[in-house]
């Protein structure tokens, strides 16, 4: 068939697609893991992610649950923090680990003909690290000095405050750290944090790219076939929110800063709530892209800001809605009032038509590109999977997006653009 190159292709709106979620592959290793998987043969790499109920919701000491994701690859028995990373430099692979407010990963990307000399190394990590006290002092002394650069910025201190006027700071999406809680890490604390938390019993894996049933095989060998780490269920911790009563706080961090950073936020329900997916939707609208409300007017039309977003804080066992940006500081006052200004017009405004497919094409194509290729669907699996939904859950958001109305998104925001809900800070 011969391409016709004066004839303008078909042009079809994200509305019209069948989204279908490519299924993963459900297997359990021997000692009990859950292991999904998605492969295509495009490249011969694979990536391979470990993932623990091991974030801030569950360290028993602040600032263990980050030290811990930054030195486990410190040393083991056998080998010394350079040697792990050079093995691993020396087969091209990546190997991240990170933590957050309530998972902790492990990610590994390398060819897929690599995987024997990697994970070994990987088990290793997990099962023997020593956390040597040269490399914790190194690590002590390195964040206590980011930390002083930080406390420098008023954006720094605008995110540490609003989530603790939102949660409370003994709450762990409401804490923050200070220079004494690095230099209270103690090796103890590290190894403790890894045997109760990194185990076996505690562990969810998830892979894509290309590899074959013998590498299924190969990861059952070194990660299922006995259990590993201590074993005990580590049980859910709960923590009482305790939200700050004053609501309108600002703060004068820098007598000769000539910017201010806003956040304005509320408490949102959890993402099993119905209002969750609908409100995906209002944000998008109002601050959630480049082309939102609160873009056009703060940015384009006023100049107060190079940027203004509103998201949703949408970790497992805690929510919030928020606004944030920074501004010239003679304009921050003016920033929040228009910032109210457009949360009352889309209560007492419905959204025309034209705007809302707009919106809805922006999210509908997003989810397109994130359909493409292996590593793109298994991430979309892991969310589902980690917040205990299925697949209905997926295929109830693309039909939210599609079907959604103006009258819908009117009685959203009569609902959560209460000003009064609404915490405001501005730091200068």
């Amino acid at each position: 068939m011969t391409l016709n190159r004066a004839q303008v292709p078909k042009i079809y709106s994200p509305q019209e697609f069948e989204y279908i979620l490519k299924p993963a592959s459900t297997d359990t290793l021997d000692n009990g893991i859950p292991f999904y998987s998605l492969t295509d043969s495009i490249e011969p790499v694979l990536q391979l992610e470990l993932v623990f109920n091991a974030g801030l919701w569950f360290e028993q000491k602040k600032a263990i649950a980050q030290a811990t994701a930054a030195l486990l690859k410190s040393g083991t028995s056998r080998l010394n923090s350079f040697q792990i990373n050079e093995t691993f430099e020396q087969y091209g692979a990546s190997v991240k680990v990170s933590s957050g407010p309530d998972w902790a990963s492990i990610t590994v990307s390398c060819l897929t003909r690599h995987l024997q000399q990697v994970l070994p190394v990987v088990y290793e990590m997990l099962t023997d690290t020593q956390f040597p006290q040269s490399e914790i002092d190194i690590y002590v002394q390195n964040s206590k000095q980011k930390l002083s650069v930080q406390l420098l910025k008023s954006e720094f201190i605008a995110n540490r405050k609003i989530d603790e006027y939102l949660f409370g700071f003994d709450h762990p999406y409401g804490k923050y750290l200070f220079a004494e809680d690095y230099d209270a890490i103690q090796q103890q604390d590290l190894k403790q944090h890894v045997s109760q938390l990194y185990s076996s019993g505690n562990c969810t894996l998830f892979m894509a790219g290309m590899f074959s049933e013998e590498d299924k095989k190969l990861i059952n060998q070194i990660f299922g076939s006995q259990a590993w780490n201590q074993q005990q269920k580590v049980p859910l911790p709960v923590y009482e929110v305790q939200p700050e009563t004053e609501k309108k706080h600002r703060i004068l961090h820098d007598e000769k800063s000539v910017q201010g950073s806003i956040r304005l936020a509320r408490p949102f329900p959890q993402k099993t709530h119905p209002d969750f997916v609908p409100m995906i939707m209002l944000n998008t609208l109002f601050g959630g892209y480049f082309g939102s409300r609160l873009m056009s007017n703060i940015r384009e039309e006023k100049g107060y800001t190079y940027g203004i977003h509103s998201m949703m804080l949408n970790q497992k066992y805690d929510g919030a809605f928020m606004i944030s940006t920074e501004a010239g500081k003679d304009v921050c006052e003016a920033a929040v009032q228009e910032i109210y200004k457009e949360m009352n017009i889309l209560k007492n405004e419905l959204v025309d038509e034209e705007e809302l497919n707009l919106v809805k094409n922006y999210l509908l194509g997003s989810i397109l590109g994130g359909l493409d290729g292996s590593f793109h669907i298994i991430q979309r699996w892991k969310g589902l999977i980690l917040n205990g939904f299925t697949q209905e859950r997926y295929y109830n958001n693309i039909e939210i997006y599609k079907s959604i109305t103006p009258v819908q998104l009117q009685l959203l925001a009569q609902k959560y653009f209460d000003e009064s809900a609404f915490y405001e800070l501005i730091v200068t």
